[in-house]
């Protein structure tokens, strides 16, 4: 299948490319041009007319938990794939499935399912090796078909609980946060092919073993739902941790840590995570969660390259406002929808998210002012990045798996394309 993009504005990783056009062949991108240079049209090509619109990658989320009525802790392969379908319509062609705390039983449940859907990206050197064109790909797709899903691909999982503190669990179920022990965790970590990040709260017991046992494996790992002070990031850093989860949400500060030393006052996870260059990190910008100065604040001192757009997205997603759960049926934890954010029954409290990446890249454009080139980064090449797969994905070049998404004028979702193949 070979498919012709003009007419539209190109988002680029570092510039607008107006008036430009896209070719791909099969899976790959296979040329970028300004219309006024383009050839001639060769012969079965599909046009697609951007009509002023934009062309950008297509999105990437490192955090997500469900959709569509759905929670990937569900661990059936059809609530796999009905996320992955409902993400795909909001322009999310990649994704970590994304675990809540849960028992041991429903975490290798979920392993086993993720493990049988996923398709992680194939290095060029390993695709050469078997006899391919050396080309960044994914091994299980095909010229022409979407990912096994049927929507969006399936990177790997982002393990994340149970290995939290209990006093930032947040909207996750109270009972099964335990800290990380290596007769449990080693069974996850047999699954590790399909693990791309790890999460853990620094300050509990047996953190550091986990972490370099993730790192061991090639498993990325990150700070989340944590109340650690800055020495225990700092020391966090040594151990491997590179990226801290939806930075404001569920972690400690300076104010959160007085509570238990009156003097000197300390940094948290806050002030580790704006301080250190290498630490990346994420936001959730869907206007309910991070108010405009924190968001602003955010891209400011983490700049595009090491903050990405999130949607921390639950089950209800695409769902009316009602009452939901919150990780698996069996054990999860009671959450609504209302005013199109997740909230805890008494509604004082967050609960996740409830709309796309789409929405995201809007908000995140019209709170911050920030350029649209940066925004679509956020969304796209730095995830990527993180999932470590920007060698594949994440970005309009030349080679890449032709992972798109056709916006209007608007921001809004008009088609998606994942590895060549329109949804």
């Amino acid at each position: 299948m070979r498919f012709l993009f003009t007419n539209g504005t190109i988002v680029l990783p570092d510039r607008l490319l107006e008036q430009g056009q896209v070719e791909v062949v099969g899976r790959y991108i296979r040329a970028i041009d300004a219309a006024s240079t383009a050839a001639t049209v060769p012969h079965g090509t599909h046009v697609v007319d951007l009509n002023e619109g934009f062309l950008v990658p297509g999105f990437v989320d490192l955090h997500v938990h469900g959709g569509a009525g759905h929670d990937f802790m569900d661990a059936t392969e059809e609530a796999f794939r009905a996320i992955c379908q409902a993400h795909a319509r909001h322009g999310t062609t990649s994704l970590l499935a994304t675990t809540t705390v849960a028992r041991h039983e429903q975490h290798m449940e979920f392993l086993r399912v993720c493990h049988n859907l996923c398709t992680p990206p194939q290095s060029s050197a390993t695709a050469a090796a078997l006899g391919g064109t050396g080309r960044p790909t994914f091994a299980a797709e095909r010229a022409g078909q979407l990912p096994p899903t049927g929507g969006a691909r399936i990177l790997g999982a982002h393990f994340y609980g149970p290995y939290f503190a209990k006093e930032a669990r947040g909207c996750h179920p109270g009972a099964a946060i335990r800290p990380p022990r290596p007769d449990e965790y080693l069974e996850y970590l047999s699954f590790g092919s399909c693990i791309r990040r790890a999460s853990v709260a620094p300050e509990l017991p047996g953190a550091e073993t986990f972490v370099r046992a993730c790192r061991a494996l090639g498993i990325g790992c990150n700070a989340g739902h944590t109340h650690a002070t800055f020495a225990q990031m700092e020391a966090a850093r040594s151990w491997g941790i590179t990226h801290v989860d939806h930075l404001f949400c569920a972690m400690s500060d300076r104010a959160r840590l007085r509570q238990e030393q009156t003097y000197p006052m300390r940094g948290g996870v806050v002030e580790a995570t704006l301080y250190f260059y290498d630490l990346s990190t994420e936001v959730i910008a869907d206007g309910k969660h991070l108010a405009a100065e924190l968001l602003k604040l955010a891209y400011k001192i983490k700049g595009p390259g090491a903050l990405a757009l999130v949607t921390d997205c639950n089950r209800a997603l695409e769902m009316p406002d009602g009452e939901y759960v919150f990780g698996p049926r069996d054990g999860g934890e009671p959450i609504l929808r209302r005013d199109d954010v997740g909230l805890m029954p008494d509604g004082k409290a967050l609960a996740s998210g409830v709309m796309g990446m789409d929405h995201g890249v809007r908000t995140m454009l019209a709170l911050t002012g920030a350029p649209l080139v940066d925004v679509i980064r956020m969304a796209t090449l730095t995830p990527a990045r993180i999932a470590g797969a920007d060698k594949e994905i994440g970005s309009i070049e030349i080679g890449k798996v032709a992972d798109l998404v056709v916006l209007n004028r608007d921001l809004h979702v008009r088609e998606v394309y994942i590895g060549g193949a329109k949804l």
